[in-house]
């Protein structure tokens, strides 16, 4: 089979590519400059360049493909202009879906996010549930547009497309704030932990493995929660204890005194550029929130297998100790 990636160079998308060259397929990744993809290239894909955000430079090379990945996403922390959010996560999918309309590509699978539930306030729900509040970041805004503004009505006009919805994502080659706090971690450099805030955790190869079994046994018109288990951040920091033998901090922080800061850190901001720990939007995402999928269907229906996150980040942790030189 040959297959169409968005986002083969980010951190879930170039597993899937590597993942599908492994299976023995046929890659074409999008990448906005092929001499910085050369791993990818190196994998046995092949290069496109071009941008989802342009919606010609995708139509040649999607053109007679079996199914299209489209991972691609704008995330950020404190987003100073939301169209740049809106451009990439709202347009740039409405741009490849209608593509994989107007070729008549047979299957495509999305990314979207277990976010688009915002806060669920300690409820593990499923896919049928809908959020339609305030979202805590423009991340989780404009994927949502992307998700029910975009996605869901092309499907109920007939698109055949799977929806998969990660949470958080983890392991080796992560770039994201959670990577960062791993590293204060083995560093003792946390100074604190946030309480209440839990999420369902996936290695990055199962998330990864999950998008592909969603475009082999996927229904079109259905999603699919690819999160892994619930987890507070405290108890992963924990199993991170004994996994290293690094302790964990002590010293943990409050809901309330997360949010109170997050709107001090609100007027700050207005006047000087705030680092990302500490911008208002990181801070109301750890203020005891609670990103929880059930992932009962995916498991059910795709055969998803997530490993547990004692299993996963044992390697993860091993490979940053390995970074840092921290025996292990």
């Amino acid at each position: 089979m040959r297959y169409f990636v968005t986002g083969g160079t980010g951190f879930i998308g170039g597993r899937v590519v590597r993942q599908l060259l492994g299976d023995r397929h046929e890659v074409v990744a999008l990448v906005r400059d092929a001499k910085r993809a050369a791993d990818l290239a190196g994998a046995g894909a092949v290069l496109a360049e071009g941008d989802i955000t342009d919606r010609d430079s995708m139509r040649e090379p999607m053109r007679g493909v079996d199914g299209v990945f489209h991972i691609a996403a704008w995330y950020k922390v404190g987003a100073k202009d939301a169209k740049v959010a809106e451009r990439i996560n709202v347009e740039g999918t409405r741009n490849v879906l209608e593509l994989v309309r107007d070729l008549s590509i047979p299957k495509a699978v999305y990314t979207s996010t277990v976010a688009v539930f915002s806060d669920t306030h300690g409820q593990l729900v499923d896919e049928s549930y809908r959020f339609d509040g305030k979202h805590l970041s423009e991340y989780d805004r404009t994927k949502w547009l992307a998700h029910y503004d975009v996605a869901q009505p092309m499907i109920e006009k007939g698109l055949p497309l799977v929806i998969v919805m990660p949470g958080l994502v983890y392991g080796p080659g992560d770039h994201s704030s959670v990577r960062r706090s791993l590293v204060q971690f083995l560093q003792k450099k946390l100074p604190v932990v946030p309480e209440g805030a839990a999420y369902c955790w996936a290695h990055v190869e199962d998330t990864a493995r999950g998008h592909i079994l969603a475009m082999d046994k996927g229904k079109p018109g259905e999603s699919y929660i690819i999160a892994g288990e619930r987890h507070s951040f405290e108890e992963a920091l924990a199993i991170a204890e004994s996994i290293t033998g690094i302790p964990a901090p002590k010293r943990r922080v409050s809901p309330g005194t997360l949010r109170f800061m997050s709107k001090i850190m609100g007027v700050v901001g207005a006047v000087v550029p705030l680092p990302e720990d500490y911008h208002p939007e990181t801070l109301r995402v750890i203020a005891g929130a609670t990103y929880l999928g059930d992932n009962s269907k995916a498991k059910r229906e795709l055969g998803f297998n997530p490993r547990r996150l004692q299993e996963g980040f044992k390697e993860t942790l091993h490979h940053e100790m390995q970074l840092l030189n921290i025996p292990i």
